[in-house]
């Protein structure tokens, strides 16, 4: 089974390159011009901004209104807390109110583990998860309001499995990290992790996993959760 799935690589790899030189040899290029790769360089490192939709270019309680809206466009829930401290039993009532076990499966991300879980009667599991567990919390990056999004970066803090695996999962998001355009989060993205670097994973969450059949029928968590529920840290 290895040697076939290199293989697979190996072809996969071959037929890529194969089709990139191609193109060099269209454009009568090699790929190695200094001044082609300094233009590359220097468009990276001014990072020019795309087209700014207007919507989203409000600030305060009605930049958060409209990221709620959005998100609950798409089916997401939302609620909003006004401290960390209120959000564990925020979930634990959420939990309740879905009929749903008293179990939570989170990351190591500093800002979770500080709640007070323990005041609680949740039983909180860290780390990512084996496809069994049926709630997950992880806390986002940020959140761009034009469209309801969430902005999960991945890392031993938040793992990205926790997006995909679970049937249920809860968003924390702090309402100081809704940024009004996608434009302003990746400038976000690029302060918070430094010039030229990212993590390895950036996911872009809106609304929970659903699919419609040739009817148009939609089936939610079909690919993923079926139900996505954020809280919102106002303070």
């Amino acid at each position: 089974m290895a040697t076939g799935a290199h293989a697979r690589d190996g072809g996969m790899t071959t037929a890529r390159d194969n089709i990139l030189a191609t193109i060099r040899r269209s454009l009568g290029v090699t790929g190695k011009e200094a001044i082609r790769r300094d233009i590359v360089a220097e468009r990276l490192r001014r990072t020019p901004k795309g087209v700014i939709p207007e919507r989203g270019q409000l600030a305060g309680a009605e930049l958060l209104a409209l990221f709620r809206a959005q998100a609950e466009a798409t089916f997401a829930t939302v609620a909003e807390v006004e401290s960390a401290i209120d959000v564990p039993e925020a979930i634990a009532g959420f939990l309740r109110g879905h009929n749903l076990p008293a179990s939570l499966r989170m990351g190591n991300d500093l800002r979770l583990r500080a709640m007070p879980w323990g005041e609680t009667f949740l039983e909180v599991a860290q780390g990512p998860s084996d496809g069994h567990d049926l709630n997950a919390v992880s806390h986002a990056f940020g959140g761009v309001a034009e469209t309801g999004t969430l902005i999960m970066t991945s890392g031993s803090e938040n793992p990205s499995n926790l997006n995909f695996l679970p049937d249920n999962h809860i968003v924390v998001l702090s309402a100081k990290d809704i940024a009004g355009d996608y434009e302003t989060i990746w400038d976000k993205l690029r302060i918070a992790y430094g010039c030229g670097l990212m993590p390895r994973t950036v996911n872009m969450i809106t609304g929970p996993s659903r699919s419609a059949d040739i009817e148009q029928t939609l089936l939610l968590g079909a690919h993923g959760p079926r139900r996505l529920h954020i809280v919102i840290v106002n303070g």
